[in-house]
């Protein structure tokens, strides 16, 4: 199925296009080996421009949670083409997909995976030092100051609240200044205030940074948010559409 996309080019204008944050072709997934192997992705053609807001719609084994990792780069696609924010996936080993993401992407997930003996400061600075990053410790305090936790720099995970990790996850996910984010059911732990507040802050802060969001999700009003809703059954692309004609799911 053909990718809705849409462009700012007029007739006149030749500049050439951008490249997209995603573009995938064929992509497929086998998990096992022989008899016991298992099709999980049955070949998604997929592009996403620079700056989209979409959403990965589907019930809990359609195989969208697989398919943001591969194209994030957490796994390796079995065969197919993968070019994600300018570098080639399909064509990169495991440790050079993780090179890959470094910087280019930035991933919240469900649970929150905060390091317990961390405070949130550090949290989010470590994986900058790691990356490399100067200023590490100051950028993440002005990112965790962003996301409203400029007071609780030197909480541990237990001493936070379940909304406030995610927010310290949200941090740690934007401070490296990736051009491509992905959250994975990212209200799935939270009640739903907390997590109707979650989603204002991640978009809002996707909005200042101006980045590509990807979310996983089962619920079709969080899809809604999306300017695209992609909805995935049993492995292949099922609908791809705006909003407002999104199918029940």
């Amino acid at each position: 199925m053909g990718a809705v996309t849409r462009s700012s080019h007029s007739p006149s204008d030749n500049s050439p296009a951008p490249s997209p944050a995603i573009h995938a072709r064929d992509l497929r997934l086998t998990l096992g080996q022989s008899a016991s192997a298992v099709e999980i992705l049955k070949g998604i053609d997929l592009t996403v421009p620079v700056g989209q807001t979409l959403a990965l719609l589907g019930p809990s084994g359609s195989g969208k949670s697989s398919l943001m990792s591969v194209l994030s780069g957490l796994e390796r696609a079995s065969s197919g083409a993968l070019q994600v924010a300018g570098a080639d996936f399909a064509g990169m080993e495991e440790d050079q997909l993780a090179r890959a993401r470094r910087g280019r992407i930035g991933i919240v997930l469900q649970a929150f995976h905060l390091l317990p003996t961390m405070t949130a400061l550090e949290n989010v600075a470590t994986p900058l030092e790691l990356a490399g990053i100067t200023g590490a410790h100051e950028r993440a305090e002005a990112e965790l100051a962003a996301v409203g936790l400029g007071h609780r720099l030197g909480h541990y995970p237990a001493q936070l609240s379940g909304g406030e990790q995610q927010r310290v996850a949200i941090a740690r996910a934007l401070a490296p200044r990736p051009t491509l984010v992905f959250a994975d059911e990212p209200t799935g732990n939270l009640d739903q205030a907390t997590g109707e507040s979650i989603v204002e802050l991640l978009f809002a802060r996707r909005a200042e940074a101006g980045a590509t969001l990807v979310i996983i999700t089962h619920d079709a009003s969080l899809a809604q948010r999306c300017e695209r809703i992609v909805t995935i059954g049993d492995g292949v692309i099922a609908h791809d559409s705006l909003p407002a004609s999104a199918p029940d799911v």
